[in-house]
């Protein structure tokens, strides 16, 4: 596209050993170009005689071309020599080399290595590279390998070389040699397989997204393989069988029809067996012991009540400046307890639930499965006698865990989700360890992005301000711009969320509503969705166009400095009008605002564009008289105040 070479549909391809595109109906040459190049000014170019001069001389030779062949290029500022050519497009084959090249360096690849003596790098050893046009195999060097038209087929099916007879060739000929180079056509194959071997066994397979990408990215001939462990350990969890079958050893877990585990799964093996029982056997055998494992785990944490456990967060460091998981507990309670309060979950249930939060991280359990923290919490708060709520609470911490995840539901999950969200935002931003561009090692993003979630979803109307400021005070290294500097980083988040929640919504009309202040991120929706609904009516414009207006007559007059408005120094009728009009809308106004009724508060600003447009019209606010200047102008700040209660509607479009 750089190029300007034209093309059809664009396919890639994608599997453990090969990438490669596929550019359809490509031009054979870029197109011709136009070219147009200004030179000195003509008085500078030619002599009196009209003969050229050097610097024309110079100029035309830079240009390939003879001086009798400039021209002239007039403008309002001058006359200039100047070159006007056809400069004639490179064929296709002579740039495809260079894009290969420039595509594959541009690869985001975290970590390249070299191979053999020489000292190109990529993510692993480089064994061939095809470059064709066609059936034209393109000359160049691509990686340090002269480019070709020879690849393999699958490393034990097909490993004989295959030679493309051309570029459109590349899909059919690996298929035949057992090769499916389409990533999403792979794809559907490892799912419809996947799902046909579940149900021959009895039941339906469990198909992650994740997994299923990256089983796919596994392998180039899917064969679908059932399998069986012992059902005694269908006693354990299901989250810990899951965990071991889907999350540790990629197969696929089975379900009944009633939705419990079966002791059936799928894998997925990377070629067609003559002894499909052998690789059955070698999956069955390598998952036993994983499931013998999390089954002893399972007896022995459980000899221990879950309040043992937390009586050791002392010996965990969270992090070397913010002190030990026990005093990251003390923390959270405190800040729990303070949302508990405000949103009425129950304060001896929100104290234990913190109390305990954390203990399942010095479980056995979880130090094998980390990503069950909070699952094998509730298992264990429940084995031990915890109420109900508290052990809901200890999983629920954690939701959500990423995108479209569930949310907490019970009051006591919620206050124990915010404020340990909080606090560990409050704590990474007080020892200046805030995020880049592109690393976030403590998930501060998807911190932030739970807790508006949370909030908006709920929704829960909290000033999160405030509740940032507490998580800020309680950390142990102080620092005063933390609560800002946290504040400013979850609100780029809400800004970013709030447009894709309400539709129709632009960043002019958020930063219109930010200038307010809203208290919480609900607030900030309720006055972005009014204003929305507020900008389709005919008069919005209007009044947002004399709102800018006020904005730019007050912008050089500190208005702190302003005296109240006195009735008794207006001249004019129509400021008269105005101000009367201040005093009869305004209370309402007022109430509107009271009740969060943003769209009936805007509703009410409408009223003002009459008296408006007559003010400006018949009045001039910067009157040399400075009594009465300043009287207009206090008018001024007092309706851009009452009509800016909602959102600034001065920072809107014209």
């Amino acid at each position: 596209d750089a190029a300007g070479v034209s093309h059809g549909r664009v396919r890639r391809f994608a599997t453990p050993r090969r990438l490669a595109v596929l550019i359809e109906r490509c031009a054979e040459r870029q197109p011709d170009r136009v070219v147009e190049r200004r030179g000195p000014p003509r008085s500078a170019a030619f002599d009196p005689q009209g003969r050229p001069t050097q610097a024309a001389i110079a100029f035309a030779k830079s240009c390939g071309v003879d001086p009798a062949q400039l021209c002239e290029i007039a403008s309002e500022k001058g006359v200039w020599v100047g070159y006007r050519g056809v400069e004639s497009g490179a064929a296709t084959t002579s740039l495809l080399g260079g894009m290969a090249s420039r595509a594959v360096a541009a690869l985001p690849l975290p970590k390249r290595m070299r191979w053999g003596a020489g000292d190109t790098e990529f993510v692993r050893p480089v064994h061939s590279v095809v470059l064709l046009f066609g059936t034209q195999v393109v000359p160049c060097q691509v990686l340090g390998l002269e480019a070709g038209a020879e690849t393999r087929g699958h490393r034990f099916h097909a490993p004989r070389v295959i030679r493309l007879r051309g570029a459109r060739s590349y899909a059919g000929a690996l298929r035949r040699a057992k090769v499916i180079a389409d990533f999403e056509e792979r794809r559907e194959i490892v799912r419809s397989g996947v799902e046909a071997a579940a149900r021959a066994c009895g039941g339906r397979a469990l198909i992650d997204a994740e997994l299923l990408d990256e089983v796919t990215a596994l392998v180039e001939w899917p064969v679908p393989v059932a399998g069986r462990f012992d059902e005694r350990f269908l006693a354990l969890p299901r989250e810990v069988i899951v965990a071991t079958v889907q999350d540790h050893q990629r197969y696929f877990p089975v379900e009944r029809d009633d939705g419990t585990l079966s002791g059936a799964f799928v894998t997925v093996s990377n070629l067609a067996s003559r002894n499909p029982d052998t690789v059955r056997e070698g999956n069955e055998r390598v998952v036993r012991p994983r499931l013998s494992d999390a089954a002893f785990f399972w007896e022995q944490d459980r000899k221990l009540p879950l309040s043992a456990y937390a009586e050791r967060l002392g010996e965990v460091t969270f992090q070397g400046r913010l002190g030990s998981y026990a005093d990251k507990t003390a923390r959270v309670r405190a800040l729990a307890l303070r949302i508990g309060e405000l949103i009425g979950a129950g304060e001896e249930a929100v104290a234990r639930a913190a109390g305990l939060a954390k203990a399942d991280l010095l479980s056995a359990m979880v130090g094998e499965f980390p990503e069950l923290q909070g699952t094998m919490g509730r298992y264990y708060a429940s084995a031990s006698g915890e109420a109900e709520a508290v052990a809901a609470a200890i999983e629920e911490q954690y939701r959500p865990r990423f995108a479209g995840d569930l949310l907490p539901t019970t009051r006591v999950g919620i206050a124990l989700a915010l404020a340990d969200r909080l606090d560990t935002l409050a704590g990474i931003f007080a020892i200046e360890q805030r995020p880049t561009g592109a690393k976030d090692p403590f998930g501060l993003r998807r911190a932030s992005l739970g807790v508006l979630r949370i909030l908006l979803e709920t929704p829960l109307d909290l000033d999160l301000g405030a509740l940032i400021a507490a998580a800020a005070a309680a950390q142990p290294v102080a620092r005063a711009a933390t609560a800002e500097e946290v504040r400013t980083f979850v609100e780029e988040r809400l800004r970013g969320l709030l447009l894709e929640r309400v539709a129709g919504a632009s960043a002019e009309m958020i930063e219109a509503v930010f200038a307010t202040a809203p208290r919480s991120p609900v607030d900030a929706e309720a006055r972005l969705l009014a204003l929305r609904g507020f900008l389709r009516e005919p008069r919005a414009a209007v009044l947002a166009a004399a709102n800018k207006r006020i904005g730019n007559l007050l912008k050089k007059t500190p208005t702190d400095a302003l005296p109240a408005v006195s009735a008794e120094r207006f001249t004019e009728d129509s400021e008269r009008a105005l101000y009367a009009q201040a005093g009869r809308v305004g209370p309402l106004l007022d109430a509107a605002l009271a009740a969060r009724d943003y769209g009936r508060a805007l509703e009410l600003g409408l009223e003002f564009a009459a008296p408006l447009d007559d003010f400006f019209a018949a009045v001039m606010v910067m009157d040399e008289n400075l009594d009465r200047r300043h009287n207009r102008l206090a008018l001024l700040r007092d309706l851009q105040a009452l009509l800016g209660s909602v959102a600034d509607l001065s920072r809107l479009p014209s």
